[in-house]
């Protein structure tokens, strides 16, 4: 099984992917923009290919060793659709979510993140081109929702209540 988690900057991604990771037995977390670290150098237009095709590549290494996957990062449309293209060969279950809690709270801090004037621009930016509410997966508005919350409504989705 793949489960992306989409959604601009802040709005809970990772959290909900650690708790997913700690509910689904045999899960691996994929943190497109850990990616990224590799080629800091080079600027993000330039890099989100790559890492992209990094990602879909490390996501067939998981599903072949036997193990789900819970990939987080802002997706477009472009993206999410080069990705479903790259994993078309997999007999796999894939699922996509996007977090989109109101900009005026995505924009707030949120547990330990401290959002600085370049992430709120790109929010802003993720918000404009819609990042926040794609066509694709269900979209979650988790605004007054804990993440715990978020993780239920996900597994609740997707048919499947994790072992206690």
């Amino acid at each position: 099984m793949i489960i992306f988690i989409n959604g601009s900057i802040n709005s809970g991604k990772t959290t909900v992917a650690n708790i997913l990771v700690a509910k689904i037995p045999k899960t691996a977390h994929i943190e497109i923009d850990s990616l990224r670290r590799f080629i800091s150098w080079m600027s993000l237009d330039e890099s989100i290919p790559i890492n992209l095709e990094n990602t879909a590549s490390i996501i067939k290494n998981f599903v072949k060793s036997e193990l789900n996957v819970v990939v987080t990062y802002p997706l477009s449309q472009k993206n999410y659709d080069y990705l479903l293209g790259q994993l078309a060969d997999l007999n796999e279950k894939i699922y996509a979510f996007t977090l989109n809690p109101k900009l005026n709270v995505v924009l707030t801090k949120r547990g330990t993140r401290k959002i600085v004037g370049s992430e709120k621009k790109r929010i802003k930016y993720h918000y404009k081109i819609g990042i926040n509410n794609p066509s694709f997966g269900e979209v979650i508005d988790n605004s007054n929702q804990t993440p715990e919350e978020t993780v239920k409504i996900i597994l609740d989705s997707i048919g499947l209540q994790p072992p206690e």
